[in-house]
């Protein structure tokens, strides 16, 4: 996976981070993830403020599926008062986990297997004609 989320690995990623218990089909993950997207566009971040209740609902389920976090930046008005900004980020490492949730289990395995490999003999490879 490149640094762009598209719409195939968020679906991925939202329909295995969503608690299975409640289930969430590949319909319903896929429709979540245009509506993400199109917050988004081409951009990694997008500022809080634009979003409506229920939009905000959902990026508040993705948070705690682990596929976005939040940040907020503080500055300072020519008045002299704080002004906080909160931005939405995707969590790219979070993503292109929930899209390949069972690679921990194959490394595993493969490390495993290769363990088999090492109590052969160098000759085994050699072929005879």
């Amino acid at each position: 996976m490149d640094d762009t989320v598209t719409v195939e690995d968020l679906t991925l990623a939202i329909k295995n981070s969503i608690d299975k218990s409640k289930g969430m089909d590949e319909e319903e993950a896929y429709d979540l993830a245009i509506h993400v997207l199109n917050f988004f566009g081409y951009s990694d971040r997008i500022i809080d403020n634009i979003l409506e209740p229920e939009d905000r609902d959902a990026f508040y389920m993705l948070e705690d599926a682990g596929l976005l976090t939040t940040e907020r930046e503080e500055t300072t008005l020519y008045d002299g008062r704080e002004w906080r900004i909160h931005y939405w980020l995707f969590r790219k490492d979070k993503i292109k986990e929930m899209i390949y949730p069972d690679v921990g289990t194959v490394s595993e395995k493969t490390a495993d297997e290769s363990m088999f490999y090492e109590d052969l003999p160098d000759d085994i490879w050699s072929r005879k004609k």
